[in-house]
């Protein structure tokens, strides 16, 4: 159901918010500063392309926390809208609601993405080998 549900995604906007997260890693790449912020938008980019099936958990640090709120400053807020408006127009017919609702983690994520998890499954379900963190803290931890 989430293959199915991911094809009509793209369909429904998610090709264009994959590209709007793609771009700004391009930004953030620019320079050697944003390199690690780049790579998480890449990341996430792959996460707005196919949303079902994924849910994201949310934690992280103090050096998170600050790189979240740089990254609020800078480019959550366009990100975080424009997947808003996207899932407030997906909301107004019954059928489009599961995106809208797609949308609306997107632009959570958007507005707070390093420390989260991106876990398979319904939260809570996610087993073994099946979590990808996007946490500096992590990144440390795992030696990359």
């Amino acid at each position: 159901m989430s293959c199915l549900g991911n094809v009509i995604w793209i369909l429904c906007g998610g090709l264009w918010q994959a590209l709007a997260w793609f771009l700004m890693g391009i930004i953030w790449c620019v320079t050697i500063i944003g390199i690690p912020i780049g790579r998480q938008c890449f990341k996430f980019a792959s996460l707005a392309f196919a949303p079902f099936g994924k849910e994201v958990e949310y934690g992280g640090g103090t050096v998170s926390m600050l790189v979240n709120i740089l990254w609020l400053l800078i480019s959550g807020v366009p990100l975080a809208i424009t997947a808003a408006v996207n899932g407030v127009a997906l909301c107004c017919t019954v059928i489009g609601i599961p995106f809208g609702m797609q949308c609306f983690k997107i632009a959570k994520l958007a507005l707070m993405p390093f420390g989260a998890k991106i876990v398979k499954g319904p939260l809570g379900e996610g087993s073994k080998g099946d979590e990808y963190s996007y946490g500096f803290e992590d990144s440390k931890r795992n030696g990359g």
